[in-house]
């Protein structure tokens, strides 16, 4: 699994940082930082539930 995040997208929601504080965390200009790209296999399914409950659509998953 390979997390990637669009910065030019992300409008701050915090939704990956609540779902996956593993995975991801916020900058102090809200957008989100992503911390593991390659999270380890027991952090799949937080991440993936991350990536699917971003409003913006600025995280992907491979």
């Amino acid at each position: 699994m390979r997390i990637t995040a669009d910065t030019t997208v992300c409008i701050g929601a915090g939704m990956c940082a609540l779902t996956a504080p593993e995975v991801f965390d916020q900058a102090d200009d809200g957008l989100v930082t992503v911390l593991l790209p390659d999270p380890a296999e027991e952090l799949h399914e937080a991440a993936a539930e991350a990536v699917r409950l971003c409003p913006s659509g600025a995280l992907g998953v491979r």
